[in-house]
């Protein structure tokens, strides 16, 4: 059955990639894009429907079977965007969603992000993600999260690792995020799991 799915990140190197793959298996993928977003290389076939994570207005998941949440500050931007896109515009996706009546949200996180107080060079971002990520477990949503070690532009792998058996110095290709982001939205496979993810 062909569902349609709102992606937020939709123009990142992972969202392309999953927006492809939702494309390829006969769904009907819709990215979530800013007025001054460059669309050009979303895949042909992509719906697109207006959206800022940093100020979202009602009804941005109206008509929509589930959403996954693919967006990211970028490593660039100051803790001020990774709080209002990472954690408040992952909050306020989440909460529109279960207005709409969404069936499933999937969340790409991080690994880490399963702390509440992390150290390091990444404690905002993943203080921001675990946020997101506890916001959604309470939402009553149908979820599953994802968090992926450090990624690469591999392609696809022979083998994904999933859950603890994860090397959280490992590496996971987009490629590979992709392809489980698209299956965690579609089939229901890691419904109400927070699963590490690893390339392999």
């Amino acid at each position: 059955m062909s569902m349609n799915i709102l992606v937020a990140g939709a123009t990142g190197k992972t969202g392309r990639q999953l927006v492809q793959a939702l494309i390829d298996q006969g769904h009907q993928p819709t990215a979530l894009v800013r007025e001054s977003s460059d669309t050009s290389a979303l895949p042909a076939g992509a719906n697109l429907r207006q959206g800022d994570l940093t100020d979202l207005q009602a009804g941005v998941c109206e008509g929509m079977d589930a959403v996954v949440f693919a967006a990211g500050s970028g490593g660039s931007t100051g803790p001020e965007m990774t709080d209002k896109v990472d954690r408040d515009g992952a909050q306020r996706l989440v909460d529109l969603a279960r207005a709409a009546g969404v069936s499933r949200f999937v969340m790409l996180s991080s690994v880490g992000a399963d702390q509440a107080n992390p150290e390091g060079k990444l404690a905002h971002y993943l203080k921001a993600k675990h946020a997101a990520d506890e916001h959604l477990k309470a939402s009553g949503l149908t979820y599953a999260i994802l968090r992926p070690v450090a990624l690469t532009d591999d392609g696809r792998s022979d083998n994904v690792i999933l859950g603890e058996d994860v090397d959280k110095s490992a590496e996971a290709s987009r490629a590979d995020v992709a392809h489980v982001l698209a299956e965690a939205v579609t089939t229901g496979r890691y419904d109400g799991q927070a699963l590490n993810l690893q390339s392999a």
